[in-house]
């Protein structure tokens, strides 16, 4: 049960992570015949008759759509409409649950009876909680009160009562206000010792604060509820159809596809700026570096933006108490075109400011290195976040070619060795993976893929061509999924790398298509119809090893905080399965000697590493805090908890101060954008000195030098042949 509970909470927690851990290949489907013509048809009923036939036509592993499958669509939908139990009744879910298991006729039927009474209800229920959350809120809290609040939702029944579920969320407001109550107390007593000159408020004061915070939260998130329309509650709907043929079946609505596309490649039209719903207005939370509006340098983080004008129209569109998608959608725009913005400026001043629109790129999103010295040897470092690329057009920037690029100019200052650091990298592109794992051996097999016919196609290396011929080893953890996994796979399987990190990977092993739904409509006055994310491959080690369920498992494994937590395929509801194929033919890299005693150095140095053993513990630490879920309402309980808390984690602090005393360094030609982009200069340092705290990083150069002079016995051994 226990089990069952942390899948539900990590797939609710983790959508958007969700839809970042895939492999996508860019190949069409055969299934194409079918055309929809659906002129004056319902829109929702036509969307559940296209993805049902897309997926039976082209799902990997399609399975019986019967009672069962209607029981898990049903249990999964409500938990996700209501996943804490604060607004549905029992009486409710008893209505609801006429429906368990015709939801699968329903689908066949195009019937939405359920979903138009569930969402019906949602909303009335949401009503009812408006009416009387001010009430709950409108007077003190007694923290002397012994009370304990559970937050195991999971297991909690629906209230029977209204007044039942009025007292749940009393207790939620009370565990929320107690602790900003305690960090208002503790702010002001530390004020208080560093001698600052304060106003000193009464504990009356600050409970009263504290209150007007959680009322405030409160208040957004109903204001973001209300804005929620019924087409995403209908995403939801489908969404919960879908996974049921596995956890990366996925529906994107219209603008949840733009996303997914911008979070493949890294690139945005727009004006630069990173936007966010504060009750009515929309405010700027961060402008991105090398945007428009950063080369611009009239906005700010903080300024609130009320109205929009196109260079094409004569009336500015008021966005105040607008959905924030409507409003980004508003703001954004295609390369070269104008955007005229009414902004209310920090300070209050309103100001009218005029932005040219260009393709933003998040640097974020892209690839980045650093050198480092380690006694005589200069190493690189490579950083890939995602395997990142163009959906329309893969001879865009990608994360294959830029790593190329770095290659060549680590090359270029005679870099001795290299580390790529893939951890929590959570996949992407098919294409680039194969192509990046060319880069390391001459020529040959990089991936099996296999089709729901048992088709097996080799992707191989074709190039004869070595861009990186030294030595190299992987940092892997349990959140390195999917080309992730290929490319350690590989690397392992070829004994060109050594893998650093965690016990196994994140243990995807599946391959997606993103499908554009508009192509089986016609003469359609519906809109855009969305896609559909597709699971329509497996894909095999060129050893013939899933790294489905299983990952890769490294050759040097160390802890990290994940150790003890479920957080890989495994965990998730219906993931297929582990197989196994046949192996490819392929021939290892024979530049290493003493792997196996290089293998054996390095799990003895961090055996005996103390640093190494204080992550073990912290993270046996934080499973166990996970794992609670009672907690006090009384002041003097909680604030002994928290106190036992931060005991223990003052032990942990040294984990954040460790220090390796190596010293990390851009590229040169890095080093001369830095010269010119403050913002770019101040992310570099904060990553170079995150790397100098690396206890993962300083054995991944150890390794290094051990790789480096094996390679010499090898270089040497073949010249006296």
């Amino acid at each position: 049960m226990k089990t069952m509970k942390m899948r539900k909470i990590i797939i609710r927690r983790n959508l958007i992570a969700l839809l970042l851990l895939t492999i996508l290949s860019v190949t069409s489907c055969s299934f194409t015949t079918k055309k929809f013509d659906t002129e004056d048809s319902d829109k929702d009923k036509i969307l559940l008759e296209l993805i049902t036939y897309v997926i039976k036509e082209g799902h990997f592993d399609m399975r019986e759509i019967d009672d069962d499958f209607s029981t898990a669509v049903y249990e999964d939908y409500i938990q996700g409409l209501d996943p804490i139990k604060r607004h549905f009744l029992a009486s409710d879910v008893e209505e609801f649950e006429a429906y368990k298991t015709q939801l699968d006729d329903q689908l066949e039927n195009k019937n939405l009876i359920f979903f138009n009474l569930t969402i019906e209800r949602l909303k009335e229920r949401m009503e009812e909680s408006k009416s009387f959350y001010r009430e709950l809120l409108d007077k003190p809290f007694d923290f002397s009160e012994d009370e304990m609040i559970n937050t195991d939702y999971e297991e909690r029944e629906f209230a029977a009562t209204k007044s039942e579920l009025k007292e749940r969320w009393r207790k939620q407001f009370k565990f929320t206000t107690l602790s900003t109550y305690y960090d208002k107390i503790e702010e002001q007593q530390n004020a208080l010792e560093n001698g600052e000159d304060i106003e000193v408020k009464s504990k009356d004061e600050l409970e009263a604060e504290a209150r007007e915070i959680t009322l405030e939260s409160i208040e957004n998130y109903f204001d973001t509820m209300s804005d929620l329309e019924r087409k995403d509650w209908f995403s939801l709907y489908i969404n919960s159809l879908v996974s049921q043929f596995d956890p990366h079946t996925n529906y994107f609505a219209p603008r949840d596809k733009d996303r997914f596309d911008i979070s493949m490649s890294g690139k945005l039209e727009g004006i630069g700026a990173r936007l966010q719903k504060e009750r009515d207005n929309v405010k700027i939370v961060e402008v991105i570096s090398g945007g428009p509006a950063w080369s611009n340098g009239e906005l700010e983080v903080g300024d609130l933006i009320q109205k929009v004008k196109q260079e094409d129209e004569e009336e500015a569109v008021d966005i105040r108490g607008m959905r924030l998608d409507d409003a980004v959608e508003l703001i954004k725009g295609p390369k070269g075109t104008k955007v005229v913005l009414t902004v209310k400026k920090v300070d209050g001043k309103i100001e009218t400011i005029e932005i040219i629109r260009d393709v933003v790129e998040i640097e974020e999103t892209y690839a980045k290195s650093s050198t480092v010295k380690k006694d005589n040897s200069t190493y690189g470092v490579i950083n890939l976040p995602k395997f990142y690329f163009d959906m329309e057009n893969y001879n865009e920037r990608n994360a294959a070619s830029d790593i190329r690029k770095e290659l060549e100019r680590l090359k270029d200052i005679n870099a001795e060795g290299l580390i790529i650091d893939l951890r929590n990298n959570g996949g992407g592109s098919l294409s680039t993976v194969v192509d990046i794992a060319g880069f390391f051996i001459e020529k040959g097999p990089i991936v099996q893929v296999r089709d729901a016919k048992n088709n097996t196609e080799i992707l191989r290396d074709k190039d004869p061509k070595i861009v990186w011929d030294k030595p190299l080893v992987i940092l892997v953890n349990e959140l390195s999924a999917s080309a992730s996994e290929i490319l350690a796979a590989a690397m392992q399987d070829y004994k060109r790398a050594v893998i650093i990190g965690s016990n196994q990977t994140y243990g995807k092993g599946t391959v997606q298509n993103v499908i554009d739904l508009n192509r089986w409509m016609r003469n359609s006055s519906l809109g855009d119809m969305g896609a559909l994310k597709i699971t329509t491959q497996k894909f095999y080690r060129i050893n013939g090893g899933s790294t489905q369920l299983k990952g890769v498992e490294s050759d040097v494994p160390v802890p990290d905080r994940y150790s003890y937590i479920d957080i890989g395929e495994r965990d998730y509801e219906n993931p297929m399965p582990w197989d196994k194929i046949s192996a490819a033919s392929f021939e290892k890299w024979n530049d290493y000697k003493n792997w196996d005693k290089i293998i054996e150095k390095s799990r003895e140095r961090l055996s005996q590493n103390e640093q190494i053993q204080l992550i073990d513990e912290n993270a046996q630490w934080v499973k166990s805090q996970r794992d609670r879920n009672d907690f006090s309402l009384n002041y003097e309980d909680f604030k002994a908890q928290v106190n036992l808390v931060e005991e223990k984690s003052e032990k942990f602090k040294d984990i954040s101060e460790y220090k390796t005393g190596l010293l990390f360094e851009s590229l040169p030609y890095e080093q001369q954008l830095i010269s010119k982009d403050s913002s770019l200069a101040e992310k570099r340092k904060r990553w170079h000195e995150t790397l100098a705290k690396d206890v993962y990083v300083q054995e991944a150069l150890n390794v290094l030098d051990d790789l480096k002079s094996s390679s010499k016995e090898s270089e040497l051994a073949a010249r006296k042949e």
